[in-house]
């Protein structure tokens, strides 16, 4: 299994690690068959996202999918951030072994279930907004 040099960089050295004690919303998802949880802390200010954070427990891939998602969204728009989807991470990443996509997925869901979180605290029911958070397809099947 080869790793791109972005995902073994942010594996090695990932970005915005730990917890945002005062955070806007946090969203955890994971899976025990597979072993891999993350969970996103994030902030809002004027409707952009001005910090996250995140901890995961999982596999090099998983680790690298939740720190780039988390550049990806830091100081983007909500709206933007609701963009997300796991095939701009693993493009981000250039690429991950058929084997670890579902990582990409968990970060994708992570990050919604963050802004679920948010919405929720905000007094509106985000399912209109970030739709269903299930457990990882790929999950299932190992």
């Amino acid at each position: 299994m080869l790793y791109s040099d972005k995902v073994l960089e942010h594996f090695a050295a990932p970005h915005n690690v730990g917890e945002l004690p005062d955070a806007d919303g946090v969203g955890e998802v994971g899976n025990a068959k597979c072993g891999d949880i993350m969970k996103m802390y994030i902030k809002v200010d004027d409707g952009k996202i001005s910090d996250v954070k995140f901890k995961t427990f999982g596999c090099g891939a998983a680790i690298a999918t939740s720190s780039i998602a988390t550049d990806m969204i830091k100081g983007a728009s909500i709206e933007d951030a609701l963009k997300l989807t796991n095939s701009a991470v693993v493009e981000a990443l250039d690429g991950l072994p058929a084997s670890k996509v579902h990582c990409s997925v968990l970060a994708e869901q992570a990050v919604k279930a963050a802004l679920a979180d948010y919405y929720r605290k905000q007094g509106v029911d985000p399912t209109p907004i970030v739709g269903e958070i299930g457990e990882c397809e790929a999950c299932h099947n190992l």
